[in-house]
């Protein structure tokens, strides 16, 4: 009774698509075949519950949205509200009924012994997602912060890098996210931008710091390509550890929206697409964009991942903030 007690509690839960068994989509076991969990309510508690039953550690994240490619067969459960104190996820307060589709699929990041490959020991905390947030490091059996002094771009630029976040869009200093607490394991940071990971970079680990200086990152894994500025272009999703480009079928307003949200540029002047601002190269990752415009984020919103396009369907948008600058600069010749 004892092995099939274990095999059951290990066997009835998987994550896939991640970089080794401790992060990746969750899926159950049910009805002989794997099916997916839906990401509503989808939260830390759950994710502690995944990663207790896998023997993989503490939760460092719980994503949704799909964000570890979108699963196939049945949802199996919605709604999960765990207190993180079950032993597996069945335990847990949940629907079998659902009203989802893969793009939905929730998934797990543990601190397993994958986890140094997945994030190397640094997370993003209290931002929008797990690629923007307060830096935190994990030393010594624990979570603390990193000290905003001399911190900068080059210092984002590691972080994101070592995540596989994109590119780093900011840099925030003072408790921007919010303080942590614990110990402040670096300070001094010094990277030069090429470094793979932050304990690469010169560093001291002692500090005359407080956590109202927790250092943040914000990084980009949606960028505007040979536009005006940052704030206008080719649309291009980062993925796979590569940039790609999204299809310009249904492409609108709302998705243009979203975008010019997502990277902090005001609200939508153009949508345009047909390869405006130049083709891409290399993946084309959305397709059948259809965004609400209260999206946080373009891969909330409903797309395929198979398309029928080439390089010529490229999309584009303009936000109003770049709109401005080049009005402004035009005003002043």
């Amino acid at each position: 009774r004892l092995g099939c007690s274990n095999l059951m509690m290990g066997a009835q839960v998987r994550l896939v698509n991640g970089n080794g068994r401790c992060s990746g989509r969750v899926e159950i076991y049910h009805n002989s075949q794997w099916g997916t969990v839906c990401d509503d309510n989808w939260d830390m508690n759950d994710a502690k519950v995944v990663c207790k039953q896998l023997d993989c550690g503490s939760a460092v994240s719980s994503l949704g949205s799909a964000y570890f490619g979108q699963g196939s067969g049945q949802i199996w459960m919605d709604n999960i509200e765990c207190s993180g104190s079950e032993s597996t996820l069945r335990q847990c307060s949940h629907t079998t009924t659902h009203d989802c589709n893969h793009g939905e699929d929730a998934g797990v990041v543990c601190s397993g012994k994958e986890f140094t490959l997945f994030c190397s020991q640094v997370r993003l905390v209290n931002g929008n997602g797990r690629c923007s947030g307060r830096v935190e490091i994990y030393h010594n059996s624990q979570w603390g912060t990193v000290c905003d002094d001399n911190w900068d771009m080059n210092d984002a630029k590691v972080v994101c890098k070592q995540l596989d976040c994109g590119s780093a869009m900011s840099s925030p200093g003072s408790a921007r996210f919010g303080q942590g607490t614990g110990q402040i394991w670096m300070d001094d940071i010094e990277c030069s931008g090429s470094e793979s990971t932050l304990r690469q970079c010169s560093h001291t680990t002692k500090h005359n710091c407080k956590h109202d200086e927790d250092a943040g990152v914000v990084c980009a894994q949606v960028r505007l390509v040979n536009g005006n500025g940052r704030c206008s272009g080719r649309v291009e999703i980062y993925h796979n550890s590569q940039w790609g480009t999204v299809c310009d079928d249904n492409w609108d307003m709302n998705d243009a929206k979203v975008v010019c949200k997502q990277l902090g540029c005001g609200s939508a002047m153009s949508s345009p697409g047909s390869v405006r601002f130049g083709q891409g190269t290399g993946q084309i990752w959305m397709d059948n964009i259809e965004c609400s415009d209260s999206e946080s984020t373009l891969r909330q919103c409903s797309h395929t991942t198979t398309h029928n396009c080439n390089h010529g369907e490229d999309a584009g948008v303009v936000c109003l903030s770049d709109f401005r600058l080049v009005q402004n600069g035009q005003n002043h010749k």
